[in-house]
């Protein structure tokens, strides 16, 4: 890689370091090519992406972003998965480290704070953006059936109340 890839391949990782939301750092040793493959499949279908980094690089693309305090994590062979959706990667993510030993979760960062594996992991459980949307779609829909419902219910219930006397009279 000449000079000018690698100050390519640094403003490229500055960018992803400032303003995606969330980074999660991990190791890949000893993943097939296969595994690889599958672990970018999954991570394409909900918006996120996977990158193999170069530590020493990266550690000087982190200088003076919000991210910086994951530096240390650079160790060995890393790599970074990120997404605008604070929820995306790290889900996947989470589950593709425990369906893969070789895999490991080593830590992250969302929006300049620094997160453990525990906290990468508590990241992951949280619903995504769409599945918050469909909640609160639900619960915005529930109080206008709700009124609806009560709505028509009197009616019914005259109705009720009718056919109940006609019966009544029918067998006196």
């Amino acid at each position: 890689m000449d000079r000018a890839q690698k100050k390519a391949l640094v403003a490229s990782m500055q960018d992803i370091f400032s303003t995606t939301p969330v980074v999660v750092v991990a190791h890949y040793e000893g993943l097939t090519v296969a595994e690889m493959t599958d672990l970018r499949v999954r991570l394409r279908e909900v918006g996120a992406k996977l990158k193999v980094t170069k530590n020493r690089l990266t550690k000087i693309a982190l200088q003076g972003t919000p991210s910086e305090g994951v530096s240390d994590l650079f160790t060995g062979p890393t790599a970074i998965g990120y997404s605008d959706d604070p929820v995306a990667a790290p889900k996947v993510l989470s589950r593709f480290a425990k369906e893969n030993d070789k895999f490991t979760i080593l830590g992250g960062v969302m929006e300049g704070t620094v997160l453990d594996v525990d906290g990468v992991k508590a990241l992951a459980e949280l619903p995504s953006l769409d599945e918050l949307r469909g909640k609160l779609v639900g619960l915005l829909q529930t109080p206008a059936q709700r009124i609806a419902s009560v709505l028509q219910a009197p009616g019914g219930q005259v109705a009720r109340v009718l056919a109940a006397h006609a019966e009544k009279q029918e067998a006196a």
